[in-house]
């Protein structure tokens, strides 16, 4: 996607889990999971979607999203965009009362965006579900591997979610 005269390149990890990868191996091996992956050729507007899940041992599966349907909001300001993830969905654990403003990012810079859910079903039938989102957010020209480095930004809004 275009803004101005500079790219936007999107990546957007979604690792999910349940009570089982809470602990032991299975934690260490979801804790393990990468923050960062390497860019494959996307078409312009299209976003990087890695899903890792515990029932596939977190094994990345790579696709491809519209720019618009990933949970970040992106507005070109000029010489700057401005970043802001979404909180979706609104019933998910942790709650959110003060969240960090928008990060403004120059050309050649890029965020790293992280939040954290706790889910359970309705009824309380099924065991509490976790999920956690990264965004990864760059803007002007960037390389392949621009998201195995460190970023210029960080914001954590992992909450607690016992």
């Amino acid at each position: 996607m275009k803004a101005g005269a500079a790219d936007i390149t999107a990546q957007w990890i979604k690792t999910s889990w349940t009570k089982q990868s809470r602990g032991g191996e299975a934690a260490a091996r979801r804790n393990a999971a990468p923050v960062g992956f390497t860019l494959p050729q996307m078409p312009s507007g299209a976003a990087h979607f890695v899903q890792m899940a515990e029932h596939d041992g977190f094994e990345p599966r790579s696709s491809q999203k519209d720019l618009r349907e990933i949970g970040v909001s992106l507005r070109d300001e000029g010489d700057r965009l401005r970043v802001l993830a979404r909180v979706e969905p609104l019933f998910g654990l942790p709650p959110r009362p003060r969240r960090p403003p928008a990060v403004r990012l120059l050309p050649g810079q890029w965020v790293r965006w992280q939040l954290n859910y706790r889910f359970t079903s309705a009824l309380g039938i099924r065991d509490w579900s976790y999920w956690l989102d990264t965004f990864n957010i760059a803007y002007g020209p960037v390389g392949q591997e621009v998201f195995l480095s460190e970023p210029t930004m960080i914001v954590d809004e992992c909450g607690p979610v016992r």
